[in-house]
């Protein structure tokens, strides 16, 4: 059976970016088709990453709260896992009731939805590959947002225990002892969720640290209770193999202190993603791609072929679902004539652990490999009077403002709830505020958010919850 289908956009990938970009082109007065391979809309993120790892997160984050609160007089029975129930509650109340939610939006708005593989057979044309045969899709603008999978290690055997990200959500399960190679945001992620199930976690990285991208300071109150919470934390070391056996797998690691053999149940690789760049006829239609399969786009989000737009993984790090979903925003608006176009310059980044690490503009890192000359202010949790009522105070907030200028350039937060806290800092650099600016906000007191001012006043010495000499 084949079928003919025109709309003004076409948006192939129903992902963060993707019905972002549908929705908006079509609250503009665009018909818009959306094509997912998924019936389920909602992408990676939604289905098999962001939202799923973050429910499992909570419920961590809640078991060792169980335990923490112990030295402050409050007992708990030890909790118990029911992984049928946490399943269940994962799939159908949390992922399930989303995605529901994005169907609704996209009947509500007229955007026709079709279910089936997207190949570009032209510049403006779309197959798409479905059960009972092919839909033929026509467009007058398209916009690319087909995400990223995780990355494979060729060397390593097809083996059901060794995971990806998307099987280690599924918790088919529990490994007694468990390797993740990749100390990075999903493998700490993923090690924190494990941990908290009961698996013995052990992380090898192949850098010198770990989450290359943030400071050595902030990652430093992180890395301090992952080395208490896992069986070994191992940077700067190799996995050279992994060899199945019946009841267990042999890797076989290299560092500085030689070589070792390591027998685990089950291994999760999480190096990284990469775009999926191949098998949606890109080639086909001449599409520019970068030698690491990115697509190439301008601020407009335009591909080299002006009518085609690409946005979200597909065209590079940070592979974010905020960045997507503000990209197929831009896109769209753009498509409609708006004056819309992408800054690059903050992008807020969160590491969900316990405690959260989450940065905006500048790391200090960057500002010093720049040579930007900074003023820097840092507030230590450990005089946050609501740090000290949750037990928490190894979180610090840091704050980085021009010299020349005074303004933010960059913050990096460390401890709970770090993630919600980042969004004052890029508000803040979006509205060009300096330290003054942030120092005269009056935050709720008690609250963490005082943190950010509190470094703010580092800066202006107008700081009373700390001496600090007078500049």
């Amino acid at each position: 059976m084949s079928n003919t289908h025109h709309a003004d956009v076409v948006v192939l990938g129903a992902g963060p970016g993707g019905y972002a970009a549908a929705f908006r082109a079509a609250d503009l007065g665009k018909k818009v088709i959306l094509i997912d391979k998924d019936e389920i809309l909602g992408g990676v993120c939604l289905n098999r990453g962001c939202i799923p790892s973050k429910a499992l997160l909570h419920l961590a984050r809640v078991k060792s709260e169980s335990s923490e609160v112990k030295s402050f007089g409050l007992t708990f029975q030890e909790p118990t896992w029911d992984l049928e129930k946490v399943k269940a509650w994962k799939n159908e109340r949390v992922v399930g009731r989303l995605t529901k939610g994005i169907a609704a939006l996209a009947k509500s708005r007229k955007v026709q939805v079709i279910t089936g593989s997207g190949v570009f057979t032209s510049p403006t044309s779309i197959r798409v590959a479905q059960v009972d045969g092919f839909a033929e899709v026509t467009f007058e603008d398209a916009i690319i947002a087909v995400g990223s999978h995780p990355t494979k290690i060729p060397s390593f055997p097809e083996d059901p225990r060794i995971m990806d990200s998307t099987s280690a959500l599924e918790l088919d399960g529990i490994p007694d002892n468990l390797l993740i190679i990749g100390g990075g945001y999903i493998g700490l992620e993923m090690g924190t969720i494990y941990n908290a199930l009961g698996s013995k976690v052990t992380v090898v990285e192949f850098m010198s640290n770990l989450l290359p991208g943030a400071d050595a300071d902030v990652v430093k109150p992180l890395e301090q209770r992952l080395k208490k919470d896992f069986s070994s934390i191992r940077t700067g070391t190799k996995v050279q193999s992994i060899v199945p056996h019946e009841d267990h797998l042999a890797v076989s690691i290299e560092s500085s202190a030689g070589e070792e053999i390591l027998k685990v149940d089950k291994v999760l690789v999480a190096v990284g993603r990469r775009p999926n760049t191949h098998g949606s006829g890109f080639e086909t239609i001449g599409v520019d791609i970068d030698d690491r399969g990115f697509v190439k786009v301008n601020e407009k989000r335009q591909t080299n072929i002006p009518h085609i737009y690409a946005i979200g993984d597909i065209t590079g790090d940070p592979m974010l679902a905020h960045k997507a979903t503000h990209e197929g925003k831009v896109a769209a608006e753009v498509i409609c004539g708006q004056p819309a176009s992408f800054d690059v310059s903050i992008i807020p980044a969160v590491i969900f652990t316990d405690p959260e690490i989450a940065w905006a503009g500048l790391t200090e890192t960057q500002a010093k490999a720049q040579g930007i000359e900074y003023d820097k202010g840092v507030f230590p949790w450990s005089a946050s009077g609501r740090a000290l009522a949750l037990g928490r105070t190894e979180g610090f907030s840091k704050a980085l403002f021009d010299k020349e200028s005074g303004k933010l350039i960059g913050m990096s937060i460390v401890g709970t709830n770090a993630g919600d806290l980042i969004a004052e800092a890029v508000l803040a650099m979006e509205m060009g505020a300096d330290a003054e600016d942030i120092a005269l906000i009056i935050h709720p007191h008690p609250s963490l958010s005082e943190s950010v001012g509190n470094a703010a006043e580092m800066v202006t010495g107008s700081i009373t919850d700390l001496f600090a000499p007078q500049k």
